[in-house]
């Protein structure tokens, strides 16, 4: 269940993409609730939640959308998964990590992509915003 702080600043959030990087970020292996192996496995529960809290984002990869089944979910199967996740470590969810990961993805979407991304940005944002928003984040981060 996400944590009533996070659905605030989801709600001032315009965009999907935003309400969603507000879950990964609240993602619980940060404290220390349970752990993850990659970082791609925190955005990739991150992002479940977001879609389970009503998000619009599209479905994962290779998946349809998921449709109401009427089933309760198996205890059994939920507790194992739960413990697996208990076991593993949480530097995954750490800035660092997210951030590496990021980066990573950018690369392999080439620099036409990123180029267009950091376009609309300063389109969107202006670049007076794009400033304040990383003077914002650097503050929220020494805090």
């Amino acid at each position: 269940m996400p944590e009533k702080k996070t659905t605030r600043q989801v709600r001032k959030a315009k965009s999907p993409s935003t309400q969603a990087g507000e879950y990964v970020r609240e993602e619980h292996v940060r404290g220390g609730k349970h752990g993850a192996r990659s970082a791609k496995q925190v955005i990739a529960i991150g992002l479940s939640k977001a879609r389970r809290a009503g998000v619009k984002l599209p479905p994962p990869p290779g998946k349809k959308a998921p449709h109401a089944t009427g089933r309760k979910p198996n205890p059994a199967r939920s507790r194992a998964a739960h413990q697996a996740l208990e076991g593993e470590g949480t530097a995954a969810a750490s800035h660092e990590a997210l951030s590496r990961q990021a980066h990573s993805s950018a690369q392999r979407r080439g620099s036409a992509n990123r180029r267009g991304a950091a376009q609309k940005a300063v389109r969107t944002k202006g670049a007076a915003g794009r400033h304040d928003a990383a003077v914002k984040a650097a503050r929220t981060r020494d805090a």
